[in-house]
C-alpha cells in the first residue's frame, strides 16, 4: 500500500533527529512508516482476504472439520512462518522492492523479483473483478425486499421465471441477474454493461488510493482494516441467536482424523497456508522495506501468521452459524414437505406404510426415522422422490468460492430480520477486504518497478495511473458474459504453480546461494540478536523440501487429469463441469508459462553478461595497503560493498 510523502518522511526524519548514527541515517534514506500500527495493520490487511472468508472455510469443512484445523496449524509452523520470516528479513535488511532484494542476493536470480510482479499483475486483473461483484452486490442491497429474495415474474406477469424456479432466487440472480453469464467459455456474449461500470468503479478506488496514500494519516488504513472484524462479530452474535447455528458449528468441528491418510488434503491444506500468507507476490517484501532496519520482523512474522489463522477459524465460525441456520430452515421445510407427500400417498394407496411420522417432528426425528427404514422401504421412497433430510446434506451444497459468498451466504441473509442492512454489511466487508488484498497486490507491482528504475520514480503518479488505466483495460475480459469462466481459469492456474516455482527459488536463493547462516548473521547484525537457529534447517531442508513436493503434487495434478471448469447450464438450471476447449488450454499454459520465464531468461541473461564482460582488476586502495579492518556483515549499511541499491526520497515527483 502507498505511503504519502508527508508521512514517510517525517517517520524518516524522526529517526534521524533521535539518533545521528542509525541504520536509516544515510544520504539517500528509503521512506519509513509513519507507525508500527500502520505497518502491522498493513501486512494483516493484505494477508486476510477473501480467501479467509470463503475458501478456508470450505476445505475445512470438507475435509475433517476440527482436523483439518490442526493440520493446517501444523504446516503453518512448517512452511507458512519459516517462509514469511524470510521475505520479512529480507525486505527490512535490504530495503528494497522484490527486484531489488533479488538482485542484491545474486544478480543471476534478478527474475524472481520480475516473475513475482508478473504473477501480481495477474492476480490483480482478476481479484478487482471480484471487488466489481461486490460492488454490484452492494448497490443491489438498498431494495427492500432484496432482488434475490424471490423469482421475477414472465412477461405475463402470472409465471415466474422457470430458471428460476429449478435452482433458487440467490442462484438466479447471480447467474442471470450479474453475471448474465453465458453457457460455456467459448461463447462471448458480450459485454455486461452494469459490471464494466462496477470495475471501473473499482480501478477507480485502488487508483485514488495509491495516488493519495490510503496511510497518510492512518484513518482509512484502521477503518479497512479493522471494519471486517468488526463485521464478522456481528454476524456471529446474530447467527448464534438463530436457529440451527449451533447445528452448523458442530458440524464444521466435528474431527475426521482418517482425512490425514490422504495426500489430497495435505496438498489442499498447504496451498491454503501459501496464498493465505501472500507468499511469493512481492507485497511481503515491500512493506518490510519501508520498516526500520532495526525492526523486530520476528515478532511481526509470528504476528501477522497467527492473526492471520485466527481471522479464518473466526470467517469459519460465522459462516457455518449463519450456514446452519439456513440449511436448518430448508431441511425443515424439506421436512414437512416429505410428510404430506407420504400422508397423501398412503391415503391414494400408493404407500402401504403404517409407521409414519407425525406431522411435527423436527428433522433429527425425521431423518432417524428414514434411516431406520428398511433398504427396500428407501429404494421404493426414493422412486417416489422422497428423500432424507439432513442439515449437513443442504451444507454442503454451493458452498465453494463464489457460490459461498454470492448464493448461499447471500441466500441466508434473506432469512434475518432486516436483510438489507445485513447484506449492505456483508458486501461493504467484502469489498474492504478486497481493496485491502489489492493495494497489496499492486503495491507488489509498482515498488520494485520503481525502486529499480529511477525514470519511473520521478515520475510515481503518472505510473501509478498508467498501470490502473491498463489494468482496467484489460480486466474488460473479465466483465464478459463468459468473464466469470476466466476469473476461474486465472485462479486455478495463473498464480498457483508460478507462486510455488517462485517461492522454491526463494527459499533456495537464501538458504543455499547466500547461506542461511549468512542470513542469520544479517539478521542478528540489525536486531541485535539471533533469530532461532531452527530457521536455518527449515529454510535449507523442511520448507524448501515441502515446496518442492507441493509443486510436483500440483504438477502431476494437473497433468493426470484435464483441466475443467464450472459452467452454468441455463436449460438444467444447474451447473456443469466443462473441460477447456484446446484454444482455451493454450491461453492457461501461456500463462503458467510466462508469469515462470523470467527466471531462467534473467538467470541465462547474467550469465552472458558476466562471459562478455571484460576482466577488471581490483585496484588495492591506500587504506588496504595500511591493513583494513575486520569486514562488517552486508546487513551494514555503512559497509560500502554490500550491494545496496541507491533509493531516492520523494522529494520531487514529475507530472
Amino acid at each position: 500500500m502507498e505511503k504519502s510523502k508527508v508521512d514517510l518522511e517525517s517517520g524518516a526524519n524522526h529517526q534521524g533527529e533521535d539518533n545521528e548514527v542509525s541504520l536509516l541515517d544515510e544520504p539517500n534514506a528509503r521512506p519509513a512508516w509513519g507507525s508500527k500500527a500502520q505497518y502491522i495493520l498493513a501486512q494483516v490487511g493484505f494477508s486476510v482476504g477473501l480467501g479467509n472468508v470463503w475458501r478456508f472455510p470450505y476445505l475445512c469443512h470438507q475435509n475433517g472439520g476440527g482436523a483439518f484445523l490442526l493440520l493446517y496449524l501444523l504446516l503453518l509452523f512448517v512452511i507458512g512462518i519459516p517462509l514469511f520470516f524470510l521475505e520479512l528479513a529480507a525486505g527490512q535488511i535490504i530495503r528494497q522492492g522484490s527486484i531489488g532484494v533479488w538482485k542484491h542476493i545474486s544478480p543471476r536470480l534478478v527474475g524472481i523479483g520480475f516473475a513475482s510482479c508478473i504473477v501480481c499483475s495477474f492476480v490483480a486483473l482478476y481479484y478487482n473483478v471480484i471487488i466489481a461483484w461486490s460492488i454490484y452486490y452492494l448497490g443491489s442491497s438498498f431494495q427492500l425486499p432484496l432482488p434475490w429474495e424471490s423469482c421475477p415474474e414472465v412477461s405475463n406477469q402470472t409465471e415466474e421465471e422457470m430458471e428460476c424456479t429449478h435452482s433458487s432466487p440467490t442462484t438466479y440472480f447471480w447467474y442471470r441477474n450479474a453475471l448474465n453469464v453465458t453457457g460455456s467459455i467459448e461463447e462471448s456474449g458480450g459485454f455486461n454493461p452494469a459490471l464494466a461500470g462496477c470495475l471501473f468503479a473499482a480501478w477507480a478506488l485502488v487508483c485514488l488510493a495509491m495516488i493519495k496514500g490510503i496511510k497518510s494519516s492512518g484513518k482509512v488504513l484502521y477503518f479497512s482494516s479493522l471494519f471486517p472484524y468488526v463485521v464478522l462479530l456481528c454476524f456471529l452474535v446474530r447467527a448464534l441467536l438463530l436457529e440451527g447455528a449451533v447445528d452448523g458449528i458442530k458440524i464444521m468441528f466435528t474431527p475426521k482424523l482418517s482425512i490425514w491418510g490422504d495426500m489430497q488434503v495435505w496438498r489442499q491444506a498447504a496451498t491454503q497456508v501459501f496464498f493465505a500468507l501472500g507468499l511469493g507476490f512481492g507485497t511481503i517484501i515491500a512493506y518490510s522495506s519501508y520498516n526500520r532496519r532495526d525492526n523486530n520482523c520476528h515478532i511481526d512474522g509470528l504476528l501477522v501468521s497467527m492473526v492471520n489463522f485466527l481471522t479464518s477459524v473466526l470467517a469459519t465460525l460465522v459462516v457455518f452459524a449463519v450456514l446452519g441456520f439456513r440449511a436448518n430452515i430448508i431441511a425443515q421445510a424439506c421436512v414437512e414437505s416429505n410428510i404430506d407427500r407420504l400422508y397423501l400417498l398412503q391415503f391414494n394407496g400408493s404407500l402401504s406404510h403404517e409407521s409414519l411420522p407425525a406431522r411435527n417432528v423436527s428433522v433429527a426425528q425425521y431423518s432417524a426415522w428414514y434411516q431406520g427404514q428398511p433398504n427396500e422401504t428407501e429404494t421404493r421412497l426414493l422412486e417416489l422422490g422422497i428423500r432424507n433430510c439432513r442439515i449437513e446434506d443442504e451444507m454442503n451444497k454451493g458452498v465453494e468460492g463464489t457460490g459461498l459468498a454470492f448464493i448461499a451466504f447471500t441466500e441466508a441473509m434473506t432469512l434475518f430480520p432486516t436483510a438489507p442492512f445485513w447484506s449492505v454489511l456483508f458486501f461493504f466487508m467484502l469489498l474492504n477486504l478486497g481493496l485491502s488484498t489489492m493495494l497489496g497486490n499492486m503495491q507488489g507491482i509498482i515498488t520494485p518497478l520503481l525502486d529499480n528504475f529511477q525514470s519511473l520514480h520521478r515520475r510515481r503518479t503518472v505510473f501509478t495511473v498508467l498501470c490502473c488505466v491498463v489494468g482496467f483495460l484489460f480486466g474488460l475480459l473479465f466483465v464478459q458474459r463468459s468473464g466469470s469462466y476466466f476469473v476461474s481459469m486465472f485462479d486455478d492456474y495463473s498464480a498457483t504453480l508460478p507462486l510455488l516455482i517462485v517461492v522454491a527459488c526463494e527459499a533456495f536463493a537464501v538458504a543455499w546461494i547466500y547461506g542461511a547462516d549468512r542470513f542469520l548473521n544479517d539478521i542478528e547484525a540489525v536486531l541485535g540478536w539471533r533469530p532461532w537457529g531452527i530457521y536455518s534447517y527449515m529454510w535449507r531442508f523442511v520448507s524448501l523440501a515441502s515446496m518442492l513436493c507441493l509443486l510436483l503434487a500440483s504438477l502431476v495434478r494437473m497433468c493426470l487429469s484435464r483441466p475443467t471448469y464450472q459452467a452454468w447450464n441455463k436449460e438444467e438450471a444447474d451447473k456443469q463441469q466443462l473441460e477447456y476447449p484446446p484454444w482455451a488450454l493454450g491461453l492457461l499454459i501461456s500463462l503458467i508459462v510466462l508469469a515462470a520465464l523470467p527466471i531462467p531468461i534473467m538467470f541465462v541473461r547474467q550469465l552472458l553478461l558476466e562471459w562478455l564482460a571484460p576482466p577488471v582488476l581490483p585496484v588495492p586502495s591506500k587504506e588496504e595497503d595500511d591493513g583494513e579492518e575486520e569486514k562488517e556483515s552486508p546487513a551494514d549499511p555503512d559497509y560500502q560493498s554490500n550491494g545496496y541499491l541507491p533509493v531516492r526520497t520523494e522529494d520531487r515527483q514529475d507530472f
